[in-house]
C-alpha cells in the first residue's frame, strides 16, 4: 500500500470512528484549511493573478459547502438560542464568502476565516470536555443530527 493509500485510509478511519464533537471539529477545521488557502492566492496588493482566480473560487465554494454542512447538522428543537445564533452566523458566512467571490474580496474572506477560526477553538475545548465526560452528560451535550 502506497503512502497517498495509506493516509486516506487513515483519514477515513478518523472521521468513521469521530464522536459527534470531533465531526464538527473537523469540519471547522476543513473551512478554516480552505479559507487560509484562499486567502494566501492574494498578492500584497490584495489582488489575485488570473492563473488562480479557479483556485480561489474552488476553495471558497469548499469552504460555503463545509459551512452549509454545519448548518444542517443543527439540531433547532433541542439547541434552543445557540443554534439560532449559529444558523444566523452560518447564513452570514456564506453571504461573506459568496460576495467575497465575485468581488476578490479579501478583508470579507480574512473575517470569516478569523471568526471560523475562534469557532473552531471553542469547538475544540467543547468535544476535549465531552470525550472525559460521563456518557450521560455526552449524550445531551452534542448532538449534529438534524
Amino acid at each position: 500500500m502506497g503512502y497517498n493509500q495509506a493516509y486516506n485510509a487513515y483519514k477515513n478511519t478518523n472521521i468513521r470512528t469521530a464522536s459527534q464533537g470531533h465531526l464538527i471539529v473537523l469540519l471547522y477545521e476543513g473551512a478554516v484549511r480552505q479559507l487560509t488557502a484562499a486567502a494566501d492566492m492574494f498578492d500584497s496588493a490584495n489582488a489575485i493573478k488570473a492563473r488562480d482566480i479557479e483556485k480561489f473560487n474552488n476553495c471558497l465554494q469548499k469552504a460555503q459547502a463545509i459551512i452549509t454542512e454545519l448548518q444542517v447538522s443543527l439540531d433547532m428543537d433541542r439547541g434552543g438560542e445557540i443554534a439560532k445564533n449559529l444558523m444566523s452566523l452560518y447564513i452570514f458566512f456564506n453571504n461573506e464568502l459568496m460576495s467575497a467571490n465575485i468581488n476578490r474580496d479579501k478583508k470579507k474572506v480574512d473575517f470569516v476565516l478569523s471568526m471560523l477560526t475562534e469557532l473552531s477553538d471553542a469547538w475544540r475545548q467543547a468535544a476535549s470536555s465531552t470525550a472525559n465526560a460521563p456518557a450521560a452528560t455526552v449524550a445531551n451535550s452534542l448532538n449534529i443530527e438534524g
